[in-house]
């Protein structure tokens, strides 16, 4: 499938090793309150292309550094297991292209396919989760693999002390055991030294939930949690991780429909771009 341009840099997929490769997955096939995340990927695509290429906070700019979009990758009506698959496999590819692989929700769910293929690539990886939930659920409505239990099955798979959640403000009774087993949970955007201690040198799997952010400043997503960041929070924590090896992010949760104004897909875009320009920079770009 086609992509609709990125930052209105990108260009086909290559052989030269690039800055980032982006893919997108269109899924939120177990969304539990309100869909429509499974637009989220065209959507930052499209607000992306109001933003200007140069960071002032980083000093940086798109247009120095080649960006490849590899295309949305869930096929219309794909089941969970086929698109975690496809997924997976599209993702491992942007690992192998690019400094930095960038995954565009859809719902949360996807980010077990992200973190999957970049355990295969780099099996010490962590995870890093903002998010205004804690996903830490056993299973929802019988499903074991959702999008309000997927790091539940991340900790399952990679050991629940490699995962490091911040901004949480909402959780189920039934998720404080594991909540209690996880590296680290906090309700603060703050990345505390001995967290940051316990992670540097390891590669890192950053992953965005948009309802981190208040949904006075990002609405646009299927279940807003009042009392989250402001964007400037947000990106701060985000610049905080400099020191930090962080291998691939993703961003999900956008959901456009419930955002006429567009300003949360607006937000997405521009903390990709932050994020491809905090990450993407290696010693020779």
């Amino acid at each position: 499938m086609s992509p609709e341009p990125l930052f209105t840099l990108a260009v086909p997929a290559a052989e030269a090793r690039a800055a980032a490769a982006i893919i997108g997955a269109p899924f939120d096939l177990t969304a539990s309150f309100r869909r429509g995340s499974r637009e989220g990927p065209l959507a930052i695509r499209r607000l992306s292309e109001s933003l200007e290429t140069f960071s002032p906070v980083l000093e940086r700019d798109l247009e120095d550094v080649v960006i490849v979009d590899l295309g949305d990758v869930v096929p219309p009506g794909a089941g969970t297991q086929v698109a975690l698959e496809r997924i997976e496999e599209a993702f491992a590819r942007a690992l192998s292209q690019a400094r930095i692989a960038v995954l565009l929700g859809g719902e949360h769910t996807v980010s077990l396919a992200g973190l999957r293929a970049v355990r295969r690539v780099h099996p010490d990886a962590a995870l890093v989760q903002l998010d205004a939930h804690a996903d830490l659920r056993a299973e929802w409505e019988g499903d074991a693999i959702t999008h309000a239990s997927w790091a539940h099955q991340a900790g399952l798979e990679i050991g629940f002390e490699n995962v490091f959640q911040f901004g949480i403000r909402s959780l189920a009774r039934e998720e404080t055991a594991a909540a209690g087993r996880v590296g680290w949970t906090s309700p603060e955007l703050v990345l505390p030294d001995e967290v940051a201690a316990r992670l540097r040198g390891r590669p890192v799997y950053l992953t965005i939930d948009i309802d981190v952010l208040d949904p006075g400043v990002a609405p646009g997503t299927g279940s807003p949690e009042p009392g989250g960041a402001t964007f400037r929070e947000l990106a701060g924590f985000l610049y905080a991780l400099a020191e930090l090896r962080v291998v691939a992010f993703d961003l999900v949760e956008v959901a456009p429909n419930l955002d006429p104004s567009e300003v949360t897909s607006a937000a997405a875009a521009k903390l990709i771009r932050e994020g491809i320009l905090l990450f993407g920079f290696g010693p020779d770009g």
